[in-house]
């Protein structure tokens, strides 16, 4: 009977051992381990190229971009700059609900880390690609609020910059008269403004604007250099396909697992919180409503019209790219009854520590992020895409806890995360 009590205690040891084992010592399947590799940071393909800006990958574009990109000079009051709402130590957001420069935006700032990997700029994609983004906000009234003769003139008056332009992109003209190019001249919503722009001969506004284009050419060359770096996250995924089981338990926990198992599993947040940067940069509409003192936000509806209108796209004259370029916007979705609603996907990647959340930053924190995508409500306009997830609260948490692993920093070298000296 010794034998029979010693089989029975070592099956009830199997079972415990069994049952009881901590999620990170479960197997992950082929088909799971290939999603984690596809989440993996070293999954991310090379920067792609931009054929609308000849200069991207330039060098002395990006050390001339980097200098644009925190110069307050290049605003209405010499108080605002990219860095303001774009903060290096805040992963490039500014922990805001709303983007403050001159006045208030009615978005929540995104990062522009790893946006080089994006066809669509802004929440509603009303740019299509980093130089054009980054020409919106500078004539933005409630954003840098200056005006592209101001900051041509900048840019010919300048020592460096007129060196560091005229190195890149030739010879810059003679804009300095007043009368021929008033400071005040934009093709934007200020009546005087847009009066003076109108004012001023076809060929000196096409001077003006290509200036201007240069400009964020080369913030984009700077930006592009901007990207993400590995987390912890990653060294996990890393174990799991080396097999390398007696780290695992140290580089996650139980729940952190869970989490992560909820993620690719029964949340399905992987249907456009995919690939190594976590989105899968399109648009989709969850219902999240607009500031309840402002009007519904329509989206993705607006932004495609804004693409196609926009002097600085790809297939307008301020483009390098060539016939066969272009194809994001030549074949984009443009049913706005379908798009309405809809704003682009966000990346996962140090999502923890960017908050606020959503195009209207009105999630201060990812347990409410959660709740929200656990019990949806209806869409104010459009049609939300997102079911109930009906998880427990032991498994928001875990999910939670999971997304905490994203933290990782900015691939970047020191000096570009620090204003050029």
């Amino acid at each position: 009977m010794k034998w029979i009590g010693v089989i029975i205690l070592g099956l009830a040891i199997i079972w415990t051992a069994t049952t009881l084992a901590p999620a990170h010592a479960q197997e992950w399947s082929a088909v799971e381990k290939a999603t984690l590799r596809s989440l993996w940071i070293d999954s991310l393909a090379p920067t792609p190229k931009d054929p609308s800006n000849l200069v991207a990958d330039d060098a002395r574009a990006a050390t001339l971009g980097h200098r644009l990109f925190f110069d307050k000079q290049f605003s209405g009051d010499g108080e605002v700059s990219c860095a303001s709402c774009h903060r290096p130590e805040l992963w490039f957001t500014d922990g805001l609900a709303l983007a403050k420069g001159m006045g208030t935006t009615l978005r929540h700032t995104q990062t522009i880390v790893g946006t080089a990997y994006s066809p669509w700029l802004f929440w509603d994609g009303r740019k299509d690609s980093q130089w054009s983004q980054a020409l919106g906000p500078m004539e933005s009234p409630v954003e840098h609020g200056g005006t592209r003769v101001q900051f041509a003139k900048i840019i010919v008056s300048d020592p460096f910059y007129r060196q560091a332009y005229e190195d890149i992109f030739g010879v810059l003209p003679d804009i300095l008269d007043s009368g021929r190019f008033p400071t005040i001249a934009a093709p934007n919503n200020v009546p005087e403004s847009r009066e003076a722009w109108e004012k001023m001969v076809p060929d000196d506004r096409e001077m003006i604007s290509r200036i201007f284009s240069n400009m964020g050419k080369a913030i984009a060359a700077y930006e592009r250099l901007i990207l993400p770096g590995p987390s912890r996250f990653d060294r996990y995924v890393e174990d799991v396909l080396n097999g390398n089981g007696k780290v695992l338990a140290n580089t996650f926990s139980d729940d952190e697992v869970a989490g992560l198992r909820l993620f690719i599993g029964k949340g399905n947040c992987i249907q456009c919180h995919n690939g190594p940067l976590f989105t899968n940069n399109d648009f989709h509409n969850t219902g999240v409503p607009s500031k309840s003192n402002l009007d519904p936000d329509r989206g993705r509806a607006e932004g495609v019209k804004a693409v196609r209108a926009d002097e600085f796209n790809c297939l307008d004259s301020f483009s390098d790219a060539g016939e066969g370029d272009c194809a994001e916007l030549k074949y984009m979705q443009t049913d706005s009854s379908e798009l309405l609603g809809r704003f682009k996907v966000a990346t996962l990647r140090n999502v923890s520590n960017t908050a606020p959340y959503m195009h209207s930053g009105d999630f201060p924190t990812l347990a409410e992020v959660l709740e929200f995508y656990n019990s949806p409500p209806e869409a104010k306009l459009g049609q939300s895409e997102l079911n109930p997830l009906y998880l427990n609260t032991t498994e928001l948490s875990q999910m939670e806890s999971f997304l905490k692993t994203l933290i990782g920093p900015v691939d970047a070298q020191e000096k570009y995360l620090l204003p050029p000296q």
